[in-house]
Protein backbone atom coordinates (compact mmCIF):
# COMPACT_ATOMS: atom_id res chain seq x y z
CA UNK A 1 0.00 0.00 0.00
CA UNK A 2 1.23 3.54 -1.10
CA UNK A 3 2.37 5.96 1.85
CA UNK A 4 1.43 9.56 1.36
CA UNK A 5 5.09 11.59 1.17
CA UNK A 6 4.31 14.76 -0.06
CA UNK A 7 3.42 17.69 1.48
CA UNK A 8 2.06 21.10 2.36
CA UNK A 9 4.91 23.56 4.09
CA UNK A 10 7.48 26.17 3.65
CA UNK A 11 10.65 24.46 5.22
CA UNK A 12 10.16 21.13 7.30
CA UNK A 13 12.38 23.58 9.92
CA UNK A 14 9.60 25.67 9.97
CA UNK A 15 6.13 23.71 10.02
CA UNK A 16 5.76 23.31 13.37
CA UNK A 17 6.10 27.19 14.33
CA UNK A 18 3.64 27.87 10.89
CA UNK A 19 1.23 25.42 12.46
CA UNK A 20 1.43 26.99 16.14
CA UNK A 21 0.75 31.00 14.25
CA UNK A 22 -1.96 29.46 12.56
CA UNK A 23 -3.64 27.81 15.34
CA UNK A 24 -3.08 31.08 17.21
CA UNK A 25 -4.44 33.11 13.97
CA UNK A 26 -7.31 30.78 15.03
CA UNK A 27 -7.62 31.20 18.36
CA UNK A 28 -7.01 34.48 19.73
CA UNK A 29 -7.25 33.73 23.44
CA UNK A 30 -4.24 31.67 23.45
CA UNK A 31 -0.33 32.92 22.90
CA UNK A 32 2.70 31.42 21.59
CA UNK A 33 6.40 31.79 22.89
CA UNK A 34 7.91 31.20 19.84
CA UNK A 35 11.85 30.61 20.63
CA UNK A 36 10.30 27.11 22.85
CA UNK A 37 7.22 26.42 20.72
CA UNK A 38 5.10 26.49 23.92
CA UNK A 39 1.00 27.44 23.13
CA UNK A 40 -0.67 29.18 26.65
CA UNK A 41 -3.72 30.38 27.50
CA UNK A 42 -3.22 34.43 27.59
CA UNK A 43 -5.79 35.04 30.25
CA UNK A 44 -5.08 32.65 32.62
CA UNK A 45 -6.94 32.45 36.40
CA UNK A 46 -3.66 32.07 38.70
CA UNK A 47 -6.01 31.40 41.42
CA UNK A 48 -6.74 27.64 39.71
CA UNK A 49 -4.96 24.81 39.02
CA UNK A 50 -2.90 24.91 35.57
CA UNK A 51 -2.28 22.08 33.59
CA UNK A 52 0.89 21.81 31.69
CA UNK A 53 1.13 19.07 28.93
CA UNK A 54 3.51 18.36 25.63
CA UNK A 55 5.41 16.48 23.26
CA UNK A 56 6.03 15.67 19.78
CA UNK A 57 4.54 17.64 17.00
CA UNK A 58 2.43 15.94 14.50
CA UNK A 59 -0.53 14.53 16.72
CA UNK A 60 -2.77 17.93 16.06
CA UNK A 61 -4.88 18.65 17.66
CA UNK A 62 -2.78 17.30 20.69
CA UNK A 63 -1.39 18.82 22.09
CA UNK A 64 -1.87 22.74 21.65
CA UNK A 65 -5.41 22.49 20.18
CA UNK A 66 -6.40 22.11 23.64
CA UNK A 67 -5.04 25.15 25.41
CA UNK A 68 -8.28 26.98 26.87
CA UNK A 69 -10.78 27.94 29.25
CA UNK A 70 -12.03 24.19 30.39
CA UNK A 71 -9.00 22.07 29.27
CA UNK A 72 -4.94 22.69 29.42
CA UNK A 73 -3.63 25.86 30.35
CA UNK A 74 -0.18 25.11 28.40
CA UNK A 75 1.38 22.98 25.95
CA UNK A 76 4.97 22.60 25.02
CA UNK A 77 5.31 20.95 21.18
CA UNK A 78 8.47 19.45 20.20
CA UNK A 79 9.41 18.68 16.43
CA UNK A 80 7.14 16.47 14.35
CA UNK A 81 7.65 12.85 16.87
CA UNK A 82 10.17 14.41 18.95
CA UNK A 83 10.02 15.54 22.64
CA UNK A 84 10.49 19.32 23.72
CA UNK A 85 13.80 19.87 25.50
CA UNK A 86 13.83 20.68 29.20
CA UNK A 87 14.46 24.29 28.70
CA UNK A 88 11.27 24.60 26.77
CA UNK A 89 9.71 22.43 29.46
CA UNK A 90 11.18 24.62 32.15
CA UNK A 91 9.70 28.01 30.43
CA UNK A 92 6.21 26.17 30.16
CA UNK A 93 6.09 25.98 34.15
CA UNK A 94 7.12 29.39 34.47
CA UNK A 95 4.51 30.80 32.11
CA UNK A 96 1.35 28.75 34.22
CA UNK A 97 3.09 29.44 37.76
CA UNK A 98 0.14 30.30 39.92
CA UNK A 99 -0.98 30.40 43.17
CA UNK A 100 -2.49 26.68 43.34
CA UNK A 101 -0.05 24.55 41.63
CA UNK A 102 0.60 22.72 38.52
CA UNK A 103 -0.44 19.00 37.06
CA UNK A 104 2.27 17.62 34.05
CA UNK A 105 0.61 15.15 32.13
CA UNK A 106 2.40 13.28 29.14
CA UNK A 107 2.05 10.41 27.61
CA UNK A 108 4.39 7.43 28.39
CA UNK A 109 7.25 8.00 25.71
CA UNK A 110 10.47 8.07 26.93
CA UNK A 111 11.90 11.20 25.58
CA UNK A 112 8.57 13.02 27.04
CA UNK A 113 8.92 11.28 30.65
CA UNK A 114 12.71 12.41 30.82
CA UNK A 115 12.43 15.86 29.64
CA UNK A 116 9.36 16.82 31.51
CA UNK A 117 10.49 15.28 34.21
CA UNK A 118 14.19 16.77 34.64
CA UNK A 119 11.95 20.14 33.87
CA UNK A 120 9.95 19.22 36.65
CA UNK A 121 12.77 18.30 39.07
CA UNK A 122 15.15 21.21 37.94
CA UNK A 123 12.38 23.90 38.74
CA UNK A 124 12.08 22.52 42.28
CA UNK A 125 15.41 22.87 42.62
CA UNK A 126 15.47 26.26 41.63
CA UNK A 127 11.90 27.34 43.59
CA UNK A 128 12.21 24.87 46.80
CA UNK A 129 9.41 26.09 48.12
CA UNK A 130 7.24 25.51 45.11
CA UNK A 131 8.86 21.81 44.91
CA UNK A 132 5.34 20.20 46.13
CA UNK A 133 3.46 22.61 43.71
CA UNK A 134 4.30 20.70 40.29
CA UNK A 135 2.34 17.23 40.25
CA UNK A 136 3.45 14.80 37.21
CA UNK A 137 1.15 12.39 35.64
CA UNK A 138 1.94 10.13 33.00
CA UNK A 139 -0.74 7.74 30.89
CA UNK A 140 0.46 4.60 29.56
CA UNK A 141 -2.80 3.37 27.73
CA UNK A 142 -1.80 1.01 25.20
CA UNK A 143 -2.81 -2.35 25.65
CA UNK A 144 -1.26 -3.39 22.88
CA UNK A 145 1.95 -3.24 24.74
CA UNK A 146 1.80 -6.79 26.73
CA UNK A 147 2.61 -6.39 30.71
CA UNK A 148 5.86 -8.35 30.32
CA UNK A 149 7.00 -6.24 27.47
CA UNK A 150 6.11 -3.66 29.40
CA UNK A 151 7.68 -4.43 32.55
CA UNK A 152 10.42 -1.64 32.20
CA UNK A 153 9.64 0.84 30.29
CA UNK A 154 5.86 0.76 30.74
CA UNK A 155 2.88 1.01 28.13
CA UNK A 156 2.65 3.95 25.45
CA UNK A 157 0.04 6.70 25.54
CA UNK A 158 -2.39 7.23 22.93
CA UNK A 159 -5.36 8.91 22.86
CA UNK A 160 -6.99 8.23 26.19
CA UNK A 161 -4.40 11.19 27.03
CA UNK A 162 -7.08 13.22 26.07
CA UNK A 163 -9.53 12.22 28.59
CA UNK A 164 -7.17 12.85 31.24
CA UNK A 165 -6.73 16.56 29.73
CA UNK A 166 -10.57 16.63 29.80
CA UNK A 167 -11.58 15.73 32.88
CA UNK A 168 -8.70 17.47 34.78
CA UNK A 169 -9.08 20.48 33.30
CA UNK A 170 -12.66 20.74 33.94
CA UNK A 171 -11.77 20.12 38.03
CA UNK A 172 -9.46 22.67 37.64
CA UNK A 173 -11.87 25.06 35.70
CA UNK A 174 -14.27 24.37 38.78
CA UNK A 175 -11.36 25.69 41.89
CA UNK A 176 -10.61 21.65 42.29
CA UNK A 177 -7.38 22.06 45.03
CA UNK A 178 -4.30 20.38 43.52
CA UNK A 179 -4.76 17.16 45.42
CA UNK A 180 -7.88 16.54 43.50
CA UNK A 181 -6.79 17.72 40.09
CA UNK A 182 -4.23 15.59 40.27
CA UNK A 183 -6.13 12.58 41.68
CA UNK A 184 -8.77 12.47 39.26
CA UNK A 185 -6.02 13.04 36.60
CA UNK A 186 -4.29 9.77 37.82
CA UNK A 187 -7.38 8.01 37.95
CA UNK A 188 -8.68 8.35 34.98
CA UNK A 189 -4.92 7.55 33.77
CA UNK A 190 -5.44 4.36 35.74
CA UNK A 191 -8.79 3.62 34.48
CA UNK A 192 -8.25 3.95 30.51
CA UNK A 193 -7.19 1.43 27.49
CA UNK A 194 -6.46 2.39 24.26
CA UNK A 195 -5.55 0.03 20.94
CA UNK A 196 -5.15 1.57 17.51
CA UNK A 197 -5.23 -0.02 14.05
CA UNK A 198 -3.86 1.02 10.62
CA UNK A 199 -3.85 0.11 6.97
CA UNK A 200 -0.86 1.70 6.73
CA UNK A 201 2.32 3.64 8.45
CA UNK A 202 2.46 7.62 7.85
CA UNK A 203 4.91 10.02 6.45
CA UNK A 204 7.16 12.43 8.29
CA UNK A 205 7.36 15.78 6.19
CA UNK A 206 10.69 16.18 5.21
CA UNK A 207 12.57 13.03 5.39
CA UNK A 208 12.88 10.81 2.40
CA UNK A 209 10.09 8.98 0.65
CA UNK A 210 9.03 5.85 2.62
CA UNK A 211 8.37 2.42 0.90
CA UNK A 212 4.97 0.49 1.88
CA UNK A 213 5.00 -0.77 5.31
CA UNK A 214 1.98 -3.05 5.02
CA UNK A 215 0.68 -4.51 1.76
CA UNK A 216 -2.74 -3.74 0.03
CA UNK A 217 -4.06 -6.57 1.91
CA UNK A 218 -2.32 -6.07 5.45
CA UNK A 219 -3.91 -3.92 8.81
CA UNK A 220 -1.28 -3.79 11.54
CA UNK A 221 -2.92 -4.44 14.76
CA UNK A 222 -1.41 -2.24 17.83
CA UNK A 223 0.34 0.29 15.65
CA UNK A 224 2.20 3.34 17.79
CA UNK A 225 1.64 7.34 16.89
CA UNK A 226 5.24 7.21 15.77
CA UNK A 227 5.24 4.48 13.23
CA UNK A 228 5.84 2.19 15.46
CA UNK A 229 5.35 -1.41 14.57
CA UNK A 230 2.02 -3.31 16.42
CA UNK A 231 1.32 -6.30 17.89
CA UNK A 232 0.18 -8.06 14.84
CA UNK A 233 -0.96 -8.18 10.79
CA UNK A 234 -3.83 -9.33 9.56
CA UNK A 235 -4.87 -10.38 5.99
CA UNK A 236 -7.04 -10.34 4.35
CA UNK A 237 -8.45 -6.51 5.77
CA UNK A 238 -10.93 -7.86 7.47
CA UNK A 239 -14.65 -6.51 7.76
CA UNK A 240 -15.47 -4.15 10.96
CA UNK A 241 -17.85 -6.63 11.76
CA UNK A 242 -14.77 -8.76 12.55
CA UNK A 243 -12.16 -6.49 13.00
CA UNK A 244 -13.80 -4.51 16.27
CA UNK A 245 -14.40 -7.46 17.89
CA UNK A 246 -10.63 -8.49 17.99
CA UNK A 247 -9.76 -4.87 19.34
CA UNK A 248 -12.45 -5.15 22.16
CA UNK A 249 -11.14 -8.53 22.92
CA UNK A 250 -7.58 -5.88 23.65
CA UNK A 251 -9.18 -3.79 25.62
CA UNK A 252 -11.63 -5.80 28.00
CA UNK A 253 -10.01 -9.13 27.96
CA UNK A 254 -10.13 -10.51 31.84
CA UNK A 255 -8.49 -14.05 30.62
CA UNK A 256 -5.38 -12.50 28.95
CA UNK A 257 -2.48 -12.57 31.71
CA UNK A 258 -1.15 -10.21 29.43
CA UNK A 259 -3.47 -7.42 29.21
CA UNK A 260 -5.98 -7.89 31.61
CA UNK A 261 -5.02 -4.05 32.51
CA UNK A 262 -8.92 -2.91 33.82
CA UNK A 263 -11.10 -5.14 36.48
CA UNK A 264 -14.10 -5.99 33.55
CA UNK A 265 -16.78 -7.96 34.94
CA UNK A 266 -16.16 -10.11 32.09
CA UNK A 267 -18.85 -12.67 29.68
CA UNK A 268 -21.67 -11.75 33.40
CA UNK A 269 -21.12 -7.65 32.25
CA UNK A 270 -23.04 -4.88 33.30
CA UNK A 271 -19.86 -2.27 32.92
CA UNK A 272 -20.68 1.30 32.22
CA UNK A 273 -17.81 2.88 29.68
CA UNK A 274 -17.16 6.38 27.86
CA UNK A 275 -16.61 5.20 24.44
CA UNK A 276 -13.59 7.34 22.10
CA UNK A 277 -13.29 6.74 18.51
CA UNK A 278 -9.99 8.11 17.36
CA UNK A 279 -9.10 9.18 13.65
CA UNK A 280 -5.29 8.74 13.94
CA UNK A 281 -5.15 11.51 10.77
CA UNK A 282 -6.28 9.82 7.39
CA UNK A 283 -9.63 8.27 7.61
CA UNK A 284 -12.69 9.68 6.44
CA UNK A 285 -15.56 10.74 8.06
CA UNK A 286 -17.71 8.22 6.61
CA UNK A 287 -15.54 5.41 7.67
CA UNK A 288 -15.20 6.95 10.96
CA UNK A 289 -18.74 6.72 11.25
CA UNK A 290 -18.98 3.27 10.39
CA UNK A 291 -16.62 1.91 13.12
CA UNK A 292 -18.37 4.05 15.57
CA UNK A 293 -21.45 1.90 14.74
CA UNK A 294 -20.00 -1.09 14.85
CA UNK A 295 -18.43 -0.61 18.07
CA UNK A 296 -21.35 0.30 19.42
CA UNK A 297 -22.45 -2.90 18.20
CA UNK A 298 -19.70 -5.22 19.78
CA UNK A 299 -19.70 -3.62 23.11
CA UNK A 300 -23.40 -4.29 23.44
CA UNK A 301 -22.75 -8.13 22.87
CA UNK A 302 -20.47 -7.71 25.75
CA UNK A 303 -22.96 -5.86 27.79
CA UNK A 304 -21.19 -3.24 28.00
CA UNK A 305 -23.13 0.29 28.87
CA UNK A 306 -21.97 3.63 27.26
CA UNK A 307 -22.52 6.01 29.16
CA UNK A 308 -20.73 8.44 26.43
CA UNK A 309 -19.33 8.63 22.68
CA UNK A 310 -17.01 10.96 21.54
CA UNK A 311 -15.73 10.77 18.07
CA UNK A 312 -13.02 12.63 15.77
CA UNK A 313 -9.20 13.40 15.69
CA UNK A 314 -7.69 14.03 19.20
CA UNK A 315 -4.84 12.72 18.81
CA UNK A 316 -3.55 11.88 15.35
CA UNK A 317 -0.47 10.19 13.58
CA UNK A 318 -0.29 12.84 11.29
CA UNK A 319 -2.14 11.12 8.24
CA UNK A 320 -2.02 7.76 9.21
CA UNK A 321 -5.03 5.90 7.71
CA UNK A 322 -5.98 4.50 10.62
CA UNK A 323 -7.72 4.73 14.43
CA UNK A 324 -7.93 3.97 18.12
CA UNK A 325 -10.61 2.73 20.21
CA UNK A 326 -10.50 4.23 23.89
CA UNK A 327 -12.51 2.33 26.99
CA UNK A 328 -12.73 4.42 30.07
CA UNK A 329 -14.40 2.30 32.83
CA UNK A 330 -16.07 3.90 34.67
CA UNK A 331 -16.60 3.24 38.74
CA UNK A 332 -19.26 1.54 40.14
CA UNK A 333 -22.72 3.64 40.53
CA UNK A 334 -23.15 1.00 43.52
CA UNK A 335 -20.19 0.98 45.14
CA UNK A 336 -18.55 4.41 46.94
CA UNK A 337 -15.97 5.23 44.69
CA UNK A 338 -14.08 8.48 44.06
CA UNK A 339 -14.32 10.09 41.95
CA UNK A 340 -17.66 9.11 41.01
CA UNK A 341 -19.18 7.99 37.43
CA UNK A 342 -21.48 10.92 38.02
CA UNK A 343 -18.53 13.18 38.87
CA UNK A 344 -16.34 12.38 35.80
CA UNK A 345 -19.30 12.04 33.09
CA UNK A 346 -19.80 15.78 34.59
CA UNK A 347 -16.14 16.87 33.81
CA UNK A 348 -16.70 15.46 30.73
CA UNK A 349 -19.78 16.89 29.73
CA UNK A 350 -18.35 20.58 30.97
CA UNK A 351 -17.61 22.91 28.24
CA UNK A 352 -14.47 23.72 26.86
CA UNK A 353 -13.53 26.85 25.03
CA UNK A 354 -10.72 25.05 22.88
CA UNK A 355 -10.46 24.23 18.76
CA UNK A 356 -9.29 20.59 19.50
CA UNK A 357 -12.13 19.26 21.49
CA UNK A 358 -15.51 17.50 18.88
CA UNK A 359 -18.90 18.40 20.35
CA UNK A 360 -20.50 15.48 22.31
CA UNK A 361 -24.22 14.96 23.09
CA UNK A 362 -23.53 15.71 27.01
CA UNK A 363 -25.90 12.23 27.24
CA UNK A 364 -26.41 8.60 26.91
CA UNK A 365 -26.49 7.14 23.52
CA UNK A 366 -29.71 5.63 22.31
CA UNK A 367 -30.26 3.55 19.45
CA UNK A 368 -30.49 4.87 16.30
CA UNK A 369 -33.56 6.25 15.19
CA UNK A 370 -34.49 5.33 11.67
CA UNK A 371 -37.64 6.03 9.14
CA UNK A 372 -38.39 2.94 7.38
CA UNK A 373 -40.08 3.67 3.88
CA UNK A 374 -43.46 2.60 3.62
CA UNK A 375 -43.94 -0.73 2.09
CA UNK A 376 -43.34 -0.39 -2.04
CA UNK A 377 -47.18 -2.20 -2.48
CA UNK A 378 -48.22 1.02 -0.74
CA UNK A 379 -46.47 3.78 -2.35
CA UNK A 380 -47.53 5.40 -5.83
CA UNK A 381 -45.41 3.23 -8.24
CA UNK A 382 -44.62 3.24 -12.32
CA UNK A 383 -47.11 -0.02 -12.62
CA UNK A 384 -47.84 -1.93 -15.93
CA UNK A 385 -51.36 -1.91 -17.45
CA UNK A 386 -53.23 -4.63 -18.03
CA UNK A 387 -51.90 -4.73 -21.78
CA UNK A 388 -48.66 -4.34 -20.35
CA UNK A 389 -48.01 -7.54 -18.99
CA UNK A 390 -46.05 -9.48 -21.78
CA UNK A 391 -43.58 -12.22 -20.94
CA UNK A 392 -40.73 -12.50 -22.73
CA UNK A 393 -40.39 -15.21 -25.47
CA UNK A 394 -38.34 -16.93 -23.45
CA UNK A 395 -38.46 -16.07 -19.99
CA UNK A 396 -35.60 -18.06 -18.69
CA UNK A 397 -33.52 -16.58 -21.73
CA UNK A 398 -34.85 -13.49 -20.65
CA UNK A 399 -33.44 -13.69 -17.23
CA UNK A 400 -30.47 -15.32 -18.01
CA UNK A 401 -29.75 -12.66 -20.33
CA UNK A 402 -30.11 -9.90 -17.59
CA UNK A 403 -28.08 -12.43 -14.86
CA UNK A 404 -25.32 -12.72 -17.56
CA UNK A 405 -25.09 -8.95 -17.44
CA UNK A 406 -24.62 -8.02 -14.10
CA UNK A 407 -21.72 -10.70 -13.87
CA UNK A 408 -20.05 -9.12 -16.41
CA UNK A 409 -20.69 -5.69 -14.71
CA UNK A 410 -19.47 -7.24 -11.57
CA UNK A 411 -16.27 -8.77 -12.78
CA UNK A 412 -15.68 -5.15 -14.74
CA UNK A 413 -15.73 -3.00 -11.57
CA UNK A 414 -11.96 -2.46 -10.64
CA UNK A 415 -11.45 -1.34 -14.80
CA UNK A 416 -14.31 0.64 -14.45
CA UNK A 417 -13.20 1.97 -11.10
CA UNK A 418 -9.82 3.14 -12.17
CA UNK A 419 -10.84 4.24 -15.22
CA UNK A 420 -12.71 6.98 -12.95
CA UNK A 421 -9.83 7.56 -10.59
CA UNK A 422 -8.68 9.40 -13.28
CA UNK A 423 -11.63 10.77 -15.47
CA UNK A 424 -14.01 11.57 -12.93
CA UNK A 425 -14.83 11.03 -8.86
CA UNK A 426 -13.86 7.12 -8.72
CA UNK A 427 -16.92 5.50 -7.93
CA UNK A 428 -18.51 4.45 -11.46
CA UNK A 429 -17.52 0.91 -10.67
CA UNK A 430 -18.69 0.11 -7.21
CA UNK A 431 -21.94 2.37 -8.57
CA UNK A 432 -22.61 0.05 -11.90
CA UNK A 433 -21.70 -2.82 -9.28
CA UNK A 434 -23.73 -2.52 -6.56
CA UNK A 435 -27.15 -1.79 -9.07
CA UNK A 436 -25.92 -5.14 -10.96
CA UNK A 437 -25.79 -6.85 -7.12
CA UNK A 438 -29.19 -5.65 -6.59
CA UNK A 439 -30.61 -6.88 -9.72
CA UNK A 440 -29.60 -10.32 -8.85
CA UNK A 441 -30.85 -10.32 -5.81
CA UNK A 442 -34.69 -9.26 -6.69
CA UNK A 443 -34.28 -12.09 -9.63
CA UNK A 444 -32.66 -13.95 -6.89
CA UNK A 445 -36.31 -13.88 -4.89
CA UNK A 446 -38.41 -13.91 -7.81
CA UNK A 447 -39.29 -10.49 -8.43
CA UNK A 448 -37.44 -10.30 -12.20
CA UNK A 449 -38.60 -13.25 -13.74
CA UNK A 450 -39.72 -12.84 -17.21
CA UNK A 451 -43.16 -13.45 -16.80
CA UNK A 452 -44.41 -9.34 -17.08
CA UNK A 453 -41.03 -7.80 -18.89
CA UNK A 454 -42.66 -4.56 -18.31
CA UNK A 455 -42.30 -4.92 -14.66
CA UNK A 456 -39.62 -6.13 -14.76
CA UNK A 457 -37.58 -3.14 -16.40
CA UNK A 458 -39.80 -0.66 -14.28
CA UNK A 459 -38.14 -2.86 -11.00
CA UNK A 460 -34.42 -2.40 -12.80
CA UNK A 461 -35.59 1.10 -12.63
CA UNK A 462 -36.59 1.21 -9.62
CA UNK A 463 -33.09 -0.58 -8.18
CA UNK A 464 -30.82 1.71 -10.46
CA UNK A 465 -32.76 5.07 -8.72
CA UNK A 466 -31.87 3.12 -5.04
CA UNK A 467 -29.03 1.18 -5.34
CA UNK A 468 -26.89 3.41 -7.90
CA UNK A 469 -28.05 6.25 -6.99
CA UNK A 470 -26.24 9.80 -7.95
CA UNK A 471 -25.65 10.73 -11.81
CA UNK A 472 -25.86 7.31 -13.28
CA UNK A 473 -28.51 5.58 -10.94
CA UNK A 474 -30.39 8.47 -12.10
CA UNK A 475 -29.91 8.41 -16.13
CA UNK A 476 -30.32 4.53 -15.60
CA UNK A 477 -33.97 4.92 -13.98
CA UNK A 478 -34.78 7.71 -15.86
CA UNK A 479 -33.60 5.37 -19.45
CA UNK A 480 -35.91 2.43 -18.03
CA UNK A 481 -38.63 3.61 -16.98
CA UNK A 482 -39.06 5.51 -20.43
CA UNK A 483 -38.53 2.25 -22.43
CA UNK A 484 -41.10 0.45 -20.01
CA UNK A 485 -43.60 3.27 -20.81
CA UNK A 486 -42.68 2.71 -24.77
CA UNK A 487 -42.85 -0.99 -24.16
CA UNK A 488 -46.66 -0.41 -22.78
CA UNK A 489 -47.45 1.48 -25.86
CA UNK A 490 -45.74 -0.32 -28.90
CA UNK A 491 -46.19 -4.19 -27.50
CA UNK A 492 -50.12 -4.42 -27.46
CA UNK A 493 -50.12 -2.97 -31.26
CA UNK A 494 -49.74 -4.74 -34.72
CA UNK A 495 -45.59 -4.01 -34.40
CA UNK A 496 -43.17 -7.60 -34.30
CA UNK A 497 -41.70 -8.00 -30.87
CA UNK A 498 -38.30 -6.88 -31.97
CA UNK A 499 -39.36 -3.83 -33.56
CA UNK A 500 -41.34 -2.78 -31.02
CA UNK A 501 -38.51 -2.80 -28.66
CA UNK A 502 -36.38 -0.72 -31.32
CA UNK A 503 -38.99 2.16 -31.42
CA UNK A 504 -39.10 2.16 -27.60
CA UNK A 505 -35.04 2.08 -27.18
CA UNK A 506 -35.49 4.97 -29.37
CA UNK A 507 -38.20 6.66 -27.63
CA UNK A 508 -36.44 6.35 -24.16
CA UNK A 509 -33.40 8.04 -25.43
CA UNK A 510 -35.07 10.76 -26.64
CA UNK A 511 -36.72 10.83 -23.25
CA UNK A 512 -33.38 10.53 -21.91
CA UNK A 513 -32.68 13.90 -23.71
CA UNK A 514 -35.11 15.61 -21.73
CA UNK A 515 -32.99 15.64 -18.82
CA UNK A 516 -29.37 15.93 -19.74
CA UNK A 517 -27.43 17.86 -22.32
CA UNK A 518 -25.17 15.32 -23.04
CA UNK A 519 -25.57 14.73 -27.40
CA UNK A 520 -22.87 12.09 -28.78
CA UNK A 521 -20.11 13.01 -29.40
CA UNK A 522 -19.70 14.18 -25.30
CA UNK A 523 -17.39 11.68 -23.44
CA UNK A 524 -20.24 10.24 -21.43
CA UNK A 525 -22.72 6.81 -21.69
CA UNK A 526 -25.08 8.66 -24.07
CA UNK A 527 -22.20 8.07 -26.40
CA UNK A 528 -22.01 4.01 -26.73
CA UNK A 529 -25.88 4.16 -26.09
CA UNK A 530 -27.00 6.41 -29.01
CA UNK A 531 -25.15 4.34 -30.97
CA UNK A 532 -26.86 1.46 -30.49
CA UNK A 533 -30.07 2.29 -30.27
CA UNK A 534 -29.36 4.42 -33.80
CA UNK A 535 -28.38 1.45 -35.73
CA UNK A 536 -30.78 -0.77 -34.04
CA UNK A 537 -34.09 1.71 -35.06
CA UNK A 538 -32.45 1.60 -38.41
CA UNK A 539 -32.64 -1.64 -39.16
CA UNK A 540 -35.98 -2.39 -37.17
CA UNK A 541 -34.70 -4.24 -34.61
CA UNK A 542 -32.95 -6.68 -37.28
CA UNK A 543 -29.38 -6.18 -36.56
CA UNK A 544 -28.87 -6.39 -33.07
CA UNK A 545 -24.63 -7.77 -33.53
CA UNK A 546 -24.65 -4.72 -35.59
CA UNK A 547 -26.29 -2.48 -33.36
CA UNK A 548 -24.07 -3.90 -30.49
CA UNK A 549 -20.66 -3.33 -32.36
CA UNK A 550 -21.66 0.32 -32.90
CA UNK A 551 -22.29 0.79 -29.30
CA UNK A 552 -19.28 -0.57 -28.11
CA UNK A 553 -17.07 1.62 -31.07
CA UNK A 554 -18.70 4.04 -29.75
CA UNK A 555 -17.32 3.54 -25.69
CA UNK A 556 -14.30 2.89 -27.39
CA UNK A 557 -13.92 6.49 -29.27
CA UNK A 558 -15.00 8.46 -25.82
CA UNK A 559 -11.29 7.45 -25.43
CA UNK A 560 -10.20 10.57 -27.86
CA UNK A 561 -12.96 12.75 -26.91
CA UNK A 562 -12.53 16.03 -24.90
CA UNK A 563 -15.36 16.11 -22.41
CA UNK A 564 -18.52 18.04 -22.27
CA UNK A 565 -20.89 16.96 -19.68
CA UNK A 566 -20.04 14.76 -16.37
CA UNK A 567 -17.59 14.36 -14.33
CA UNK A 568 -14.91 13.90 -16.96
CA UNK A 569 -15.85 18.34 -17.93
CA UNK A 570 -13.69 18.79 -14.52
CA UNK A 571 -10.53 16.96 -15.79
CA UNK A 572 -7.62 18.34 -17.53
CA UNK A 573 -8.39 17.79 -21.20
CA UNK A 574 -5.35 16.63 -22.36
CA UNK A 575 -4.74 14.20 -19.66
CA UNK A 576 -7.28 11.86 -20.57
CA UNK A 577 -6.03 11.66 -24.50
CA UNK A 578 -2.83 11.07 -22.96
CA UNK A 579 -3.35 8.08 -21.36
CA UNK A 580 -6.37 7.31 -23.42
CA UNK A 581 -8.49 6.62 -20.86
CA UNK A 582 -12.67 5.88 -22.08
CA UNK A 583 -15.08 7.39 -20.26
CA UNK A 584 -15.96 5.17 -17.23
CA UNK A 585 -20.04 5.06 -17.52
CA UNK A 586 -19.65 4.63 -21.28
CA UNK A 587 -17.63 1.51 -21.04
CA UNK A 588 -20.19 0.25 -18.81
CA UNK A 589 -22.49 0.33 -21.13
CA UNK A 590 -20.33 -1.39 -23.69
CA UNK A 591 -20.32 -4.02 -21.16
CA UNK A 592 -23.42 -4.07 -20.86
CA UNK A 593 -24.58 -4.10 -24.63
CA UNK A 594 -21.51 -6.66 -25.39
CA UNK A 595 -23.34 -9.18 -22.88
CA UNK A 596 -26.10 -9.14 -24.55
CA UNK A 597 -25.69 -12.10 -26.63
CA UNK A 598 -24.41 -14.87 -25.16
CA UNK A 599 -20.89 -16.01 -26.72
Amino acid sequence: MSIQNKHFFNTPDTLVIDSLKGLCTINPKIALDEANKVVYSDSQDRSKVALLCGGGSGHEPAHAGFVGKGMLTAAVCGNVFASPNASQVRRGIDLVDNDKGTVIIVKNYTGDVLNFGLAKEQYAALHPDKANQVRFVIVGDDVAVGKTQATIVGRRGLAGTVLVYKIAGALAELGGSLDEVFNYAQWVADNTVSIGVGLEHCHVPGTAPSSSHLSSSEIEIGMGIHNESGHKRISPVPALSDLIPQLLDFLTSTTDSERSFLPFSGPQGGDEVVLLVNNLGGVSELEMGAVVTETMVALAKQNLSVQRVLSGSFMTSLNMPGFSITLLLLPSRVAQASPSAEEILASLDAPADVPGWKWSSGVVPAETKTRLAAPRENQPAFVASSHGATAAPDDKMFTETIQRVCHALIAAEPEITQMDVIAGDGDCGLTLKGGAEAVLKKIEDGVIDGTNVIQDIVVISQIAEEAMGGTSGALYSIFFSALAQGLQSTLPSDHTVVKAWSVSLLSALEKLYTYTHARPPSRTLVDPLAAFIDVLAKAEGQSLPEAIQAGSAGAEKTRELEAKAGRSAYVEGARLKDQKVPDPGAWGVKVILENLIKI
